[in-house]
């Protein structure tokens, strides 16, 4: 079987086991689903989601997170990891949306990625939950493990993975693959798991 019909296949499965796959990020706006994936790095979403309930309350808009000292914005996402950075990344980021783009999120990579604090991960995300957009495909810890144990690719660099799947899935199904894994990997595919209890264990190489 060759890469591209393992793929395939395995996506159909993953669609079988997952029919509502989709971010496990909670949010509202664009505004909220751009603070919550910069602290989404390193950091588990249900710690996100626990953080960004009060945190959402207090900042219902761009000029609220601008208008805030960084101090205090520090102080409210103090529980998640690297907040300090997230913090002046967040308020950075911010600053240059409403300048350059009057409060609404860029809806290109080439822009997003300009953002500090931005990746092709982040504007993946951004891209695919916010506009519909298929730019590429998130690469989060799910999709490098998984994607590595089913032969999908052999590198170990995101945006490297990244190409390989994207050379091997259809445009169409980019957006949604990241959700799929990252289901699959939560439910049966843990790291370091045995993978007796894997629904997709034969496609394990």
């Amino acid at each position: 079987m060759s890469k591209k019909d393992k793929v395939l296949e395995i996506n159909s499965e993953l669609k079988k086991l997952f029919p509502n796959a989709k971010i496990a990020l909670n949010y509202k706006t664009p505004i909220d689903l751009f603070v919550a994936v910069v602290l989404s790095a390193q950091t588990t979403d249900k710690q996100v989601n626990v953080v960004t309930e009060d945190l959402f309350k207090k900042y219902p808009t761009l000029k609220d997170y601008i208008n805030t000292p960084l101090s205090e914005f520090e102080q409210d996402i103090k529980r998640i990891g690297l907040f300090r950075a997230k913090a002046k990344n967040i308020k950075a980021a911010l600053e240059i949306v409403s300048k350059k783009y009057k409060g609404k999120l860029p809806d290109s990579m080439e822009e997003l990625v300009k953002l500090p604090g931005v990746g092709r991960k982040t504007a993946n995300v951004l891209l695919f939950n916010i506009y519909k957009k298929s730019e590429g495909i998130a690469v989060d810890t799910h999709v490098k493990r998984l994607s590595r144990l089913f032969g999908l690719t052999e590198q170990t660099n995101p945006d490297k993975i990244e190409k390989d799947l994207m050379e091997l899935l259809p445009k169409s199904e980019w957006g949604n693959i990241t959700y799929l894994i990252i289901d699959y990997g939560r439910t049966y595919c843990k790291a370091n798991c045995k993978h007796q209890s894997c629904p997709l264990r034969k496609f394990i190489t």
